[in-house]
């Protein structure tokens, strides 16, 4: 049997949204547009819980590496996605598709725990808030943190085991706008039942558990909070939720559609406008989700640029 571990094709083709070239310039102007203002959004967010000390807490603590995690995502796929529009002829050679493909994968499975994590740090903080300091201390947070990166990469890795041993004999383009998997998938040469298996039971490893999760957690911090006697104080529990759960709800929801479904729908155009969803108006939205309903992080931020602005001239408060 003839040997198909090894690809013949060098580079492929990103055929990206063929369209008009003015309507082109204009989406080109919008994405980076948006790519710069969630670069600052996701600076701004981190520097601002790295130089707060009353910020140090797990919340904000996961939070910062949520916002460092997205910085490292948008880098992954939006230049991708900007070259697409600046060429006609958008090429990545067979390493660079695999190398974007793997960090791709380890950053969506990594921000899929990472939410789980913050679901069940929000379940501790109302449904225990007494015993909080002690369920969730920052040696917890750290470990927490470090098992959502690490379980990212490495299903990752089991991924790009199997898609980069399958054969590409041609053809070299791929219908997407950076290199995924699913396309990649459309393209291979060799049997591909086995990667395809893999990367479904993976998908739902990685995306429907932390949803359970998810789910468990916020189902318990509703009846906690139906539980107050008060309006107002129902109000202000369930506050300290909703950015969160907004950005559950969106990301799940995209990431879900694109990849815990029968291959059958793996041709489907839809697939592009659904990957831009997650690849960069989610990443753009969680920064301002967040801050616009955190009064703590808005305060620390007004703050820290009124101190640096005031810094040559005034002293401490």
């Amino acid at each position: 049997m003839r040997n198909v571990s090894r690809s013949h094709v060098e580079e492929f083709v990103l055929v990206g949204f063929p369209t008009s070239r003015p309507f082109q310039a204009l989406l080109f102007v919008f994405f980076f547009a948006v790519y710069l203002l969630t670069l600052l959004e996701n600076v701004l967010i981190v520097s601002t819980i790295w130089f707060t000390p009353s910020l140090h807490r797990p919340m904000y603590f996961f939070l910062g590496h949520l916002s460092f995690l997205e910085l490292w995502y948008i880098n992954v796929t939006v230049p991708r996605l900007l070259g697409v529009f600046l060429t006609e002829d958008s090429r990545v050679s067979f390493v660079g598709c695999m190398t974007q493909l793997y960090f791709f994968i380890a950053l969506a499975c990594t921000e899929c725990v990472l939410l789980a994590v913050m679901a069940y740090d929000r379940y501790l903080a109302i449904c225990e808030p007494l015993r909080y300091p002690t369920l969730m201390p920052p040696r917890l947070a750290t470990r927490l943190a470090a098992a959502s990166w690490g379980s990212g990469f490495f299903s990752s890795m089991m991924k790009l085991l199997f898609i980069s041993r399958l054969s590409y004999c041609g053809p070299n383009i791929i219908n997407h706008f950076f290199c995924d998997i699913s396309p990649l998938l459309n393209l291979t040469c060799s049997d591909k039942e086995q990667a395809e298996l893999v990367d479904f039971l993976l998908a739902l490893v990685m995306i429907l558990l932390p949803l359970v999760g998810v789910v468990f957690s916020y189902a318990a911090i509703i009846v906690a909070i139906l539980r107050i006697p008060t309006a107002q104080g129902r109000q202000k529990a369930f506050s300290t939720c909703t950015s969160h759960l907004t950005v559950v709800v969106i990301y799940y929801s995209s990431t879900l559609f694109t990849y815990a479904r029968p291959r059958a729908m793996y041709t489907f155009n839809y697939n592009k406008i659904i990957s831009v969803l997650y690849t960069v108006i989610v990443p753009f939205l969680n920064p301002a989700v967040y801050c616009l309903r955190n009064k703590e992080v808005k305060d620390a931020f007004r703050k820290t640029m009124v101190g640096r602005c005031h810094h040559p001239s005034d002293g401490p408060d």
